[in-house]
């Protein structure tokens, strides 16, 4: 096998190397449409154009909902991808987001989630507070599926970062096994999710790119040979690698390195009204959001 010697290496190096081949030739499959992503990296804030800052809002908004819940991280990156795929094939207009974000949180949540502690949509609408009826999700949630072609659980940077974490951690000796904190890294990659940026790029790349930064700033040297190999197995050429470890760094260069590791889960604990107490059991009171017609809520962009 190119770049990943698996001659005489345990069963699960050779299981984790064959699982990284199998990942690396779906994920064409399931990355957002570039001229999409574009398009809202050009439109302006005038109010009824997808935008660069209410996308990266709707992933903190996401990733807040993710932890008030005690969701996986698997669960919130899978939302993420969702709604990237999603935003790069439809112009939604900003009205709609939240319930377009709310629905690939939801769906992630049924396809990660145990179904014991999938909570009713009732309650993620009423938790997040946004403006439409489960109704409305519904129907938002048939478009998405019928978009995406019903294809949601692909390979996530969350799995490439696994598996990669993995593989290094095979040829790191055990008094360095530690260093390379795989909590850590999941850290890190939430934070890359709320950027942008890195919608832009595979989750290969983005994954390889988190742990080969941990790795130079560890001063791991015994595993930079299965970073390079593990950088020829995915085809990532040096040029891209150095880019994008550029932008993870000036990414996790804006929070705090104690904020990365452990997320404070005080910042969760949500104080409510009464007012919003009653409307948490009660989603009719909640005020509806206007019709989502297929057509005026999200379509085609144009070539």
């Amino acid at each position: 096998m190119i770049g990943i010697e698996t001659e005489g290496a345990c069963v699960e190096v050779v299981a984790a190397v064959n699982q990284l081949t199998r990942h690396l030739e779906q994920e064409p499959k399931y990355q957002p449409r570039i001229s999409g992503l574009k398009a809202i990296e050009s439109a302006h804030e005038n109010g009824i154009r997808m935008t660069v800052r209410l996308r990266d809002l709707e992933t903190k908004d996401l990733l807040s909902l993710s932890q008030f819940f005690g969701f996986s991280t698997d669960t919130f990156v899978l939302a993420v991808s969702l709604l990237d795929r999603f935003l790069g094939l439809m112009k939604v207009q900003p009205k709609h987001l939240c319930c377009v974000g709310l629905c690939c949180m939801y769906l992630a949540v049924k396809t990660i989630e145990e179904e014991r502690t999938i909570p009713r949509v009732s309650e993620l609408i009423g938790i997040s507070q946004c403006r439409f009826t489960v109704s409305d999700m519904k129907r938002m949630e048939d478009i998405i599926l019928d978009k995406l072609h019903w294809r949601l659980k692909g390979p996530t940077a969350l799995n490439f970062l696994r598996l990669f974490h993995e593989l290094v951690q095979s040829c790191s000796t055990s008094e360095r096994k530690e260093t390379l904190n795989l909590e850590r890294l999941e850290s890190q990659l939430r934070a890359c999710c709320c950027r942008f940026i890195f919608s832009k790029t595979k989750g290969s790349v983005l994954a390889l790119s988190i742990l080969a930064l941990e790795v130079q700033t560890q001063g791991l040297l015994e595993v930079n040979g299965t970073v390079e190999s593990l950088q020829l197995q995915s085809k990532i050429s040096d040029h891209d690698l150095f880019y994008w470890k550029e932008l993870v760094a000036k990414c996790l260069a804006e929070y705090s390195s104690t904020a990365c590791s452990r997320p404070s889960h005080k910042k969760l604990m949500w104080i409510v009204s009464r007012r919003t107490s009653r409307q948490l059991k009660s989603c009719h009171r909640i005020t509806p959001l206007p019709t989502i017609p297929e057509a005026a809520a999200c379509t085609e962009p144009e070539t």
